[in-house]
């Protein structure tokens, strides 16, 4: 019987872990009804929770000592992290990631399976056909930012595609073989290549609890994808400078022939000094995208490790 490993994120769902587990069992039920085909391997990787979840997931465990397992960081180290470790730690000849809440609906695996076993394909993904429950300015960014990125990055990421996704062995294994500290999971999902599909469903609500990404959140997350898969900003950053420049040449030159065909100098203050601070906003402007290469680069030179693990099962 092959394994099919499930990597699943926990931080502070500790309503969410049991109701996840009955329902991805009766998925795995289903799908080895007739002969089996199999084994499920449930990792889940607890991102320095501060609820009640670790101590779910060890009973979790002590139950199902053949299927479950866990990895407890020492800290909240972020779901890239946890995603990173849930990869390393997944032995399976299938490797699934999904989220603990059940917005990512399990029943879709059958038919993942099928599509990587019968069609040929190494990787199938999953995007929402719609994002219920977020309000409309969240909707509308998070819209805007796959046009953003779709258009600067090399690789094309799906809009409205999830973490959630089936992959084969030989796609894991190159994707942990990347080395780099900070991680954008979608991106790197299809730097890597290979033949991948999707499938689209209708949104889910949360099985439990509430989401833990705050608006601030997913803001600098999106600026963490466009960084880390492009470097047109730093183009965008030296095409404006030099627009800059072209401009304050032509304002140098007209005043210059002003002051000789006219005869006095020219007037307004308050224009000249709109004019400097919206050239410094410009400069702290460059200097601030600038700085987010700078602060990647940074810690990527101290080879810290993406997460540490304080305990496993």
């Amino acid at each position: 019987m092959r394994t099919l490993s499930l990597i699943v994120p926990c931080y502070n769902e500790e309503e969410s872990i049991n109701i996840f587990y009955n329902a991805v069992a009766k998925v795995f039920a289903s799908i080895n009804e007739k002969t089996e085909r199999y084994q499920p391997e449930y990792l889940f990787v607890n991102d320095g929770s501060n609820d009640k979840t670790l101590p779910i997931l060890k009973d979790l465990q002590k139950q199902h000592p053949k299927t479950v397992h866990y990895l407890s960081f020492s800290r909240n180290f972020g779901k890239e992290s946890a995603l990173a470790c849930g990869l390393d730690a997944a032995t399976g000849d299938l490797v699934a990631v999904m989220d603990v809440d059940l917005q990512d609906p399990p029943e879709l695996l059958p038919k993942m399976i099928d599509l990587i076993e019968n069609e040929g394909y190494d990787c199938v993904g999953t995007i929402q056909k719609e994002r219920r429950g977020q309000g409309k300015l969240r909707a509308f960014l998070s819209a805007r930012f796959y046009n953003v990125i779709d258009a600067v990055s090399q690789v094309r990421i799906e809009p409205n595609a999830r973490d959630y996704r089936l992959m084969t062995r030989e796609m894991v294994d190159t994707i942990t073989s990347l080395p780099e500290y900070n991680r954008f999971s979608k991106g790197i999902f299809a730097w890597v290549g290979y033949k991948t599909t999707y499938l689209k469903y209708e949104s889910q609500p949360r099985a439990a609890g509430k989401s833990h990404w705050s608006f601030m959140q997913l803001v600098n997350y999106a600026i963490d994808g466009i960084v880390d898969f492009s470097d047109a900003p730093l183009k965008i950053a030296t095409w404006i400078g030099g627009l800059s420049c072209a401009v304050a040449i032509l304002g140098f030159i007209f005043v210059i022939v002003r002051a000789l065909t006219v005869g006095h100098a020219v007037a307004g203050w308050a224009s000249i000094v709109s004019i400097i601070l919206f050239l410094g906003g410009i400069q702290l402007f460059s200097l601030g995208i600038l700085g987010e290469y700078i602060g990647k680069i940074y810690l990527e030179t101290k080879h810290r490790p993406k997460y540490i693990v304080k305990e496993k099962k």
